[in-house]
């Protein structure tokens, strides 16, 4: 439904420069001679300036003009230098209109550039895994908090391994570039290390390491304090089984295939990454069940920190109780949660959010 409101919103307004020139003509039409439509031309290719492509705007303003003078000429009676005033009005409003619209559109050619810049490094950044991967469905999903923007501090990456299949979502504290950053620091050392590191904690203190080698080039308070919540996971071929690391992240939920949803908080709470000076403590990675049928779900807080009008949270364990066995694809699973969110929140969300599914056929 707000789909076909939105259709019908755009529809009407692309029509509005057309009703404006019609509008003028009936006014003309209806009222005495003293009275004139003029301001209804005048507006009509000012408003199609940033609706319609340069050729339209002429066309409209020329459109608006001709009326206009048929108008004048159907009437008569009217005073000579009143009508030159209102012709040359309307003629210098469609040129500045026309003005206008090629301001417009060279605004839009250089934002559709920077746009195709942004979702370029976004793939590059952040590519979308395949849909199947070791014999597991996949699928990924980022959306930006502010709407145009493509890539921010959340992440996501998927590596086939000898161990097993592993993952990792994450969120890096911060925005703009200096977390992009740090994203791409975070994803090329997990890459490398879920290939090398026999262990799930091994990834944890690779990561680990990268970001304090990362930190050693930046200035400020993004050097002291700059830290990312990650969860690492491992699902291992052949065996039921998922492992495990969590570094201060938002818990997974496991969605079984009779619809129920189970969390799996980390057995020893542990800090973000990058902030070992608070405190260091060897990884443990938790092991849990993953049957057939099966569903992992992963996310940042841009989820579970979704707040409605009245400021209360968006639960996905609550949410997707009950309702875990009719969303056996991961993608479906993605999209519905995106809906959700976005309507619990009111259309608007305050901060990033990645979700990644991964699904045990």
């Amino acid at each position: 439904m707000e789909q076909r409101r939105i259709s019908y919103t755009r529809r009407f307004v692309r029509l509005l420069p057309a009703l404006l020139i019609l509008a003028g003509a009936v006014y003309d039409h209806a009222t005495p001679t003293d009275f004139t439509g003029a301001p209804f031309f005048t507006a009509a290719p000012l408003v199609a300036a940033p609706l319609y492509s340069q050729r339209g705007t002429v066309i409209t303003g020329a459109v608006a003009v001709s009326v206009l003078l048929l108008m004048r000429g159907l009437r008569g009676g009217l005073p000579r230098a009143e009508v030159i005033t209102e012709v040359v009005t309307v003629v210098v409003v469609s040129v500045l209109a026309v003005l206008i619209n090629l301001l417009v559109r060279r605004s839009d050619e250089r934002l559709a550039s920077v746009r195709e810049i942004a979702e370029a490094a976004q793939r590059a950044v952040l590519p979308e895994p395949a849909e199947r991967i070791g014999g597991f469905q996949i699928a990924a999903r980022y959306e930006a908090a502010q709407e145009g923007a493509s890539i921010g501090g959340d992440l996501y990456a998927v590596q086939d391994s000898p161990h097993g299949l592993r993952l990792v979502v994450g969120d890096v504290r911060g925005k703009g570039m200096g977390a992009v950053g740090a994203v791409a620091v975070v994803i090329g050392a997990f890459r490398e290390a879920a290939e090398q590191e026999a262990t799930l904690e091994a990834v944890a203190q690779r990561l680990e390491r990268a970001l304090a080698r990362e930190r050693t080039r930046r200035d400020g308070d993004e050097s002291r304090e700059g830290f990312t919540t990650v969860v690492l996971a491992e699902l291992p071929h052949g065996d039921g089984i998922v492992r495990l690391v969590n570094r201060g992240h938002p818990t997974p939920l496991l969605l079984y295939a009779d619809g129920t949803v189970r969390p799996l908080p980390a057995t020893e709470p542990a800090l973000p990454l990058g902030m070992d000076e608070l405190g260091t403590w060897p990884d443990r990675a938790d092991e849990a069940g993953f049957p057939g049928g099966a569903t992992l779900l992963l996310y940042t807080d841009g989820l579970s920190e979704a707040r409605d009008g009245s400021g209360r949270f968006y639960d996905p364990e609550t949410g997707l109780a009950g309702r875990a066995n009719a969303l056996r694809d991961p993608g479906e699973l993605l999209g519905v949660l995106s809906v959700e969110v976005r309507r619990h929140s009111g259309g608007g969300m305050a901060d990033d959010m990645a979700l990644m599914a991964v699904r045990r056929p």
